[in-house]
Formats: structure tokens, sequence, C-alpha cells
């Protein structure tokens, strides 16, 4: 896989990554932050800190939270209790849109979008530009964010022609393009064919190793255990907070899933 377009945070010296380290703020910063959209709460209590190129995986049952976890971390709703930051900002004051790259569930199935892949891409580059014309050096950038992804083939191409995976791919582009120092998936592989995962997977590992925060919030517990550095199982409260190849080991899979759940691979929580 091409590398990114620019190198984001790995420092050359062990002096500049410490003192970076040290002065930087955590990219996520969750503390004791409870919301519920009644009485009960859908998450309790949770504490959790995410720092600037690490790979984390938000694992937990359906109904367990992990799409209000996101939307709270992403300011897009607000704590009944406790605080949420976004480098280092009120979440919901956050406003350095071209910082965060995200993409949803499905994000490429809308179909009356008869736009081209160049296009989609392109609209990475509007919160540096706003909505105006785009100089040459901005599209230098477009492209080299469809080509990091292995799109320079079907940039012409209409959304609505590609596949579930292609179209996820496009969507990553978007946010290359934005130059976003975070990205953030919510079940990016529901619909997409095993071939075009595996593709998915070995792209999200290449601009993680390029320094990019990779928050992904997955059903293929085999997926995440293969491939994110970290993870944070949900359901409600967090159940488990660490190493990937320790969470297989660990009794919050039994606890957060039920007793009967194993980990097989392309399996679904």
């Amino acid at each position: 896989m091409k590398p990114t377009m620019r190198s984001h945070h790995r420092d050359d010296t062990d002096e500049a990554t410490t003192e970076s380290n040290e002065s930087r703020p955590s990219v996520v910063d969750l503390t004791d932050v409870s919301f519920g959209y009644t009485s009960t709460p859908v998450v309790e209590d949770i504490t959790v800190s995410i720092d600037a190129g690490e790979y984390v995986a938000v694992v937990g049952p359906n109904g367990s939270g992990k799409s209000t976890l996101m939307q709270l971390l992403l300011g897009l709703l607000e704590p009944d209790s406790g605080t949420a930051k976004l480098f280092g900002v009120d979440a919901t004051a956050f406003d350095d849109g071209a910082r965060v790259g995200y993409v949803a569930q499905r994000a490429g199935t809308s179909r009356e979008m008869p736009i081209t892949v160049r296009e989609v891409v392109k609209m990475g580059r509007f919160p540096h530009v706003g909505f105006g014309r785009l100089s040459a050096a901005d599209w230098r950038i477009v492209d080299r964010a469809i080509d990091t992804v292995g799109m320079s083939a079907f940039a012409d191409r209409r959304i609505t022609q590609l596949s579930g995976g292609q179209r996820q791919r496009a969507f990553i582009a978007r946010a290359l393009a934005g130059e976003a120092d975070l990205l953030v998936l919510d079940e990016p592989t529901v619909g997409v064919d095993t071939e075009s995962v595996d593709a998915f997977y070995g792209l999200l590992e290449s601009l993680h190793v390029d320094g990019i925060t990779v928050l992904l919030i997955e059903h293929d517990l085999q997926a995440v255990i293969e491939h994110a550095e970290r993870v944070i199982c949900l359901n409600q409260e967090i159940y488990f907070d660490g190493p990937s190849a320790e969470f297989t080991d660990s009794a919050a899979l039994a606890r957060a899933f039920g007793t009967g759940t194993r980990l097989l691979t392309g399996g679904n929580g």
C-alpha cells in the first residue's frame, strides 16, 4: 500500500518524540462520561483517553452504546455528566473539522449521488478553502489522496458505480484530502465482500503506520484482534481496555457479549 501524502506524528528523534508527547493533549479524552436518551443511561462512567497515533477498536454487542460513544467523542452529543474533549478542546465546541475524518457505516450506499470519486474527495478540501475554487496545490492533494487509497483508476467513475469496498476507500480518501489527524470509522465493512475487507484493513494499517490515529467501531471481533493495537469492549460500561492480544484471554468477551460468545472469523456482536 502506498504511503499517505504527509507525515503526521512520527518525529525523527527520541528527544523530539518525548517533547511532542509531553506537550500534545490526547486526541480523545473522556472522563466519567454518562449519557442517556431517557432516564436510563446508554453509556455510564466512561473514562477513555486515546493518544496520537494509536489504532483503537471499540467492540460490543448490539445496543451496547458504541455509536453513542462515538457521537459523544465527536461532540455530536453532550454528556449528561462528565467531560468529553477532542484535541484538548470541549468536544461540543471543537470546530477544526479538517482534523477529523469520519467514515459512516455504509457511507457510500447513497444512490442519488451522481458524482465522481474525484468530486467526493474534493469535498475534503472544503474545510481549508471553503466552497470556492480549489487551487492547483489543492487538486494535487486530492489526487494524492485518491492514489493513496488505490483508487486512481476509478477517479472519474461515479460513486454509484462502485462496489461497497471501493466506495469506503473513496470516503477515506476524502478524509485524507482534508489532512485529518483522526480517522473515525463506524462499522465500515458492513455489506463489503471478504476480499475487499482484507484490502480495506491493509489500507488502515498503512495509514496507521504513517501516523494517523485510527478509531474503529467494528462488529467483526476476529478482524479487530488481527488488526487493531488496542481494544475497548463496551456494553454500557467498559469491560476491557487494553492490548488486543490480551482481549482474547480476558473474561470481558463473555461478560459483555454473553457466556456463549466465541471469537470466530467474520462473527459479529
